[in-house]
Parts: C-alpha cells; sequence; structure tokens
C-alpha cells in the first residue's frame, strides 16, 4: 500500500544515490500515511515531507531500469507488469511491521527493523560495488 516499506526505501534511497537517479515508490493498492514510519524516520533526522502513499498508476513515468519489490504480491504484479519489458525486478522480503502488537516500544522496534534492514540493503546493491571498483 506504499505506506511503509517502500517509502522508508525511496528515502533512504535517495539519501545515498546521486541527484540524477530517478528513485520513485509506488504501492500496489491505495494506502494511508503511517506515523510509526515518520517516527523512526525523525529519529535519524528524515522526513518524508508532504509525501503522501502512491499506487503504480500515480507514477508519471512507466520507464525504469531497475524495480525492487519488498513484499510478494508487489513482486509478483510487477513481474506480470514487465514481462514484455526490458527490466530488472528484484524481490527483497521485508517483514511488515505492521502486524507488531504490544507497546510503542515494540511496535517502533519492528518499524526499527525494517528501515536498517532496508538501509543494509541498499547500500549492498548499490554502494559496495563502486566502493570494491575504486579499491582497484
Amino acid at each position: 500500500m506504499n505506506a511503509v516499506r517502500s517509502p522508508m526505501a525511496e528515502l533512504l534511497a535517495r539519501q545515498v544515490l546521486p541527484a540524477t537517479t530517478f528513485v520513485a515508490s509506488a504501492g500496489v493498492r491505495g494506502g494511508e500515511r503511517d506515523p510509526f514510519v515518520d517516527a523512526v524516520l525523525a529519529e535519524d533526522g528524515l522526513s518524508l515531507g508532504e509525501r503522501h502513499p502512491r499506487t503504480l498508476d500515480d507514477l508519471e513515468d512507466d520507464y525504469f531500469d531497475l524495480i525492487v519489490t519488498l513484499s510478494p504480491e508487489a513482486h509478483h504484479t510487477a513481474l506480470e507488469l514487465t514481462r514484455s519489458l526490458a527490466v530488472d525486478v528484484e524481490y527483497w522480503p521485508m517483514p511488515d511491521p505492521t502486524g507488531v502488537s504490544g507497546t510503542r516500544e515494540q511496535i517502533m522496534a519492528a518499524y526499527r527493523e525494517v528501515r536498517e534492514r532496508l538501509r543494509a540493503r541498499i547500500g549492498h546493491r548499490f554502494l559496495e560495488p563502486e566502493a570494491k571498483n575504486g579499491a582497484d
């Protein structure tokens, strides 16, 4: 629903990728903004600003070199949509923290875990190869 994992990934990727790299997130279905996402991003001094959840139909551009999916449903949808396109689709399974219950701190811990998993995955995928190439 483009409310938790994908917006976090978009913001974290924008933080480390060159400004010339187009990054956009979208969901299979529409959703509502999640206040826990805002809270865990604020812990790192980050903000989604006025951004609200988007669906694939909301994206102005439909040409991508890479689509990263974070849930099984999104992955299946992306594969169907790109069947005849020259685009890479990668699946990065991420837990859905919205199913966690308990105290506010327990819920925040689940959202933090997703944030940190996304940060590590983005770094591994987009930054580490550069560091290796620079060392040669």
